[in-house]
């Protein structure tokens, strides 16, 4: 953990630079590393063709995120990396907010302590 969730509607696939986003995500985290491990961390997109924003007469975009890490974290940390993350958000899309009608939003979500399952050995090379 943790992962980056995002979903995008298919009208600002090209301006959306997800791949961007997704580094800056991803620096957040790792330098949040004692927290997060960097060896869980993940991101992917999941474009949606399907939708309907507001009242539907305009192009309107959306972006949500969703974070998702392990339980148990103190509500404190948890705020405050909810809150960086967010900021990449709102900065990576600022000039598309600035072309067009475009919803942000972002939750954060904790896996269940004990319904939780994973393999992975990629944390491995970060012990090394």
């Amino acid at each position: 953990m943790p992962h980056f969730i995002v979903e995008y509607t298919d009208n600002i696939k090209e301006e959306a630079n997800l791949a961007s986003l997704f580094e800056k995500i991803h620096h957040v985290l790792i330098k949040r590393g004692e927290i997060f491990p960097i060896g869980g961390i993940r991101s992917r997109a999941i474009e949606l063709s399907d939708y309907r924003v507001a009242d539907g007469v305009e192009d309107d975009a959306f972006v949500h995120a969703v974070f998702k890490i392990g339980a148990g974290r103190p509500e404190e940390i948890k705020k405050e990396a909810c809150d960086a993350l967010f900021e990449v958000i709102k900065e990576h899309f600022s000039t598309l907010m600035d072309e067009r009608y475009l919803a942000l939003s972002m939750e954060l979500v904790e896996f269940s302590e004990t319904l939780n399952y994973r393999q992975n050995n990629i944390h491995e090379r970060f012990k090394k």
